[in-house]
């Protein structure tokens, strides 16, 4: 299938690793333009390189905390200079710090607020005049199966990416009429570096290997595994494409079935 995704511009937030990185490769191998974008320098050069020696491409990079509004104001224009007007911006953040209500104080909830919905704000008001101009534009949110299942010791995750999920469907509302739809990705127990921080916490509680907590997820999946992280991505990149211009507003779980909801 044709994606019809070649000479795209994309911006994919968060992305020197994990799913971020396998979206970003994904979208390479379709032969569109890509920018990642990642606070630490070092882990940005080093995807660049790798991907690079992969594919012969090397994607723009840019370093961008997205809690900060001029480095997300920053990377948006570098990407517009080098690039052109963005297409398809997929916003992506590390999970906030987990730990239970009792654990956590106004700052914790105040940097999540920065973290997951705010970037994933401002990254979509800085790209929507552009997609406007062209009428057509794709923004897809990577949010988790805690806005349908809320996981246990993530209420900063489970609270700011339900938000996120709120603000996609609203804003959906408002922009399709210019040819620009607005998803959500609602990733499983997918094996990333956050995966392993998680399974550690969750180990010591439990007095157990890491190794046998990741053993433990597993099971709890009707597919008995994790997901990997380009599984993921290629409904992303699915969303972006000019075959999925009809589904927006919608929240999508790639969870192998561990969501017990019905819908």
């Amino acid at each position: 299938m044709d994606l019809q995704l070649k000479g795209k511009t994309v911006l994919v937030t968060a992305s020197s690793s994990g799913i971020g990185r396998a979206t970003a490769e994904l979208f390479i191998k379709e032969g569109a333009k890509v920018a990642i974008c990642s606070h630490n320098r070092e882990n940005l050069l080093a995807a660049s390189r790798e991907i690079k020696d992969r594919y012969n491409i090397e994607p723009l990079w840019n370093v961008c905390d997205i809690n900060k509004a001029q480095d997300i104001e920053d990377t948006v224009n570098v990407v517009h200079h080098n690039l052109g007007e963005i297409d398809i911006l997929v916003n992506n953040c590390g999970g906030p710090l987990p730990g239970f209500f009792e654990d956590l104080y106004d700052n914790n909830w105040e940097d999540a607020f920065y973290q997951v919905l705010m970037s994933a704000i401002r990254f979509s008001r800085f790209v929507l005049p552009g997609m406007k101009i062209k009428n057509w534009g794709r923004i897809i949110n990577i949010t988790s199966l805690s806005v349908k299942q809320p996981a246990d010791n993530l209420i900063l995750s489970n609270s700011l990416r339900s938000a996120v999920t709120g603000f996609a469907k609203t804003l959906s509302n408002h922009v399709g009429k210019y040819n620009i739809t607005v998803n959500n990705v609602a990733p499983g127990y997918t094996l990333t570096g956050r995966l392993k921080e998680l399974a550690e916490l969750r180990a010591m509680r439990a007095n157990v290997t890491p190794e046998k907590m990741l053993e433990e997820m597993a099971g709890d999946v009707p597919l008995k595994r994790l997901a990997k992280p380009h599984e993921v991505a290629s409904l992303i990149v699915y969303l972006a494409s000019e075959q999925a211009g009809y589904i927006n507003g919608q929240t999508i779980a790639v969870d192998g079935g561990v969501i017990k909801a019905t819908y």
